[in-house]
C-alpha cells in the first residue's frame, strides 16, 4: 500500500478547484484508471508475458533462453496451464480508496501489488516453493539439460529435463515483474 504525495494531490485539487467534491473524485479516477491500463498492458506486451500467452509452441523472444525451446516448455508447463493469468488478476485488483479530507485537502490510498504477492502466486509447476515469474528476474537453473522432445511424459508435450549436462548454456535474466511494479508506484505517485 502506498500514500499518494501531498503535493500531487493538492495539484490535481487546483486543477479541479471549480468542480464539486463528487467531480474531483472523478477527475482522480479517471487518471487512476488510465495509469492501471497502462499498466496492464505494459505487462501484456513483455517479451515473457507474450512468450508464456504462446504456450509449448511459442519462439523464445524473451531471449532467456538463447534460443533453446521457449520458457513454456522449459518451466514445464501442462498445455492446459494459463501461467499467467495469476499476475493478471492481481495486477486488475489494484485499487484506491478515498481516504477523506485532512488539513492538506483530500486523501486517496492506493492498494498496489508487491512482488511478493506475485512471486507467492506463480510456483513452478514442479516445486511449489520456488516461483516462476521470480526466477525470469534471479534465473532458473537446468537449460544443460533441456532436451526438445516431443514426448507424453512431458508436462508441455515438448521438451523434457535430460538426467546428464546436453549443452553448456545458461539461463539469461531479464526484468519482469518487479520492474514493472516499481515503475507502477512511481508513476501512481506522480499522478497528476
Amino acid at each position: 500500500m502506498i500514500r499518494i504525495p501531498k503535493s500531487v494531490i493538492q495539484k490535481i485539487e487546483r486543477k479541479a478547484q471549480r468542480t464539486k467534491k463528487k467531480d474531483f473524485q472523478n477527475v482522480f479516477k479517471k487518471r487512476f484508471e488510465e495509469t492501471k491500463r497502462e499498466m496492464i498492458e505494459e505487462f501484456m506486451s513483455h517479451p515473457v508475458t507474450i512468450e508464456l500467452l504462446g504456450g509449448a509452441s511459442s519462439s523464445n523472444i524473451s531471449g532467456t533462453l538463447g534460443g533453446q525451446s521457449n520458457l513454456f516448455a522449459f518451466i514445464g508447463f501442462n498445455t492446459s496451464d494459463k501461467p499467467i493469468e495469476p499476475i493478471l488478476n492481481i495486477l486488475e485488483s489494484t485499487s484506491f480508496k478515498d481516504a477523506g479530507e485532512s488539513n492538506s485537502g483530500r486523501r486517496f490510498t492506493l492498494m498496489l501489488p508487491t512482488s511478493e504477492e506475485i512471486f507467492a502466486a506463480t510456483p513452478m509447476p514442479w516445486a511449489a516453493g520456488r516461483s516462476w515469474a521470480k526466477g525470469i528476474e534471479k534465473g532458473i537453473s537446468g537449460l544443460g539439460y533441456l532436451l526438445n522432445k516431443s514426448t507424453s511424459s512431458s508436462r508441455s508435450g515438448v521438451a523434457i529435463q535430460a538426467d546428464r549436462k546436453v549443452r553448456t548454456a545458461r539461463f539469461n535474466n531479464v526484468q519482469y515483474i518487479s520492474a514493472l511494479l516499481n515503475k507502477y508506484k512511481k508513476k501512481f505517485k506522480e499522478m497528476s
